[in-house]
């Protein structure tokens, strides 16, 4: 228990300190695994009629997202691995305001979701890699 407490504690200076936690320093190989051009299945149901759209992904050697979704640009995304997951976080636009989306790779798919802040919805979806 002692120890777990002064761990935190040590975690807690850090931060505090503007210091970045360990799990924010995981190199970018699991990340890079993202990269690539994919189809998005963007169906409700899966038993709607069949709805998809491009997402091109590019990660940098410090994770940052770059590329694709939708017809929008990547305005602002980042990627990385933590707790044995690699996922992503991004942001692109409409006229209709800003969505956020993330998603992580999942035996060589993508599971994630999107919301749609001006539209107010939220959208699960998966990619198959093209």
């Amino acid at each position: 228990m002692r120890e777990s407490l002064v761990a935190t504690g040590i975690w807690l200076a850090a931060f505090a300190s503007g210091a970045k936690p360990a799990a924010a320093q995981v190199p970018a190989a699991g990340a890079a695994d993202m990269a690539g051009d994919w189809t998005v299945d963007l169906r409700p149901s899966l038993d709607d009629a069949a709805y998809s759209q491009p997402m091109s992904l590019a990660v940098s050697d410090d994770r940052t997202l770059s590329g694709e979704f939708y017809g929008s640009p990547i305005l602002a995304g980042r990627a990385g691995t933590s707790q044995g997951r690699t996922c992503a976080a991004f942001r692109t636009e409409d006229g209709s305001g800003p969505y956020h989306h993330s998603a992580c790779l999942v035996e060589g798919r993508l599971v994630g979701q999107s919301w749609g802040e001006g539209r107010g919805f939220v959208l699960a979806w998966t990619a198959e890699r093209d």
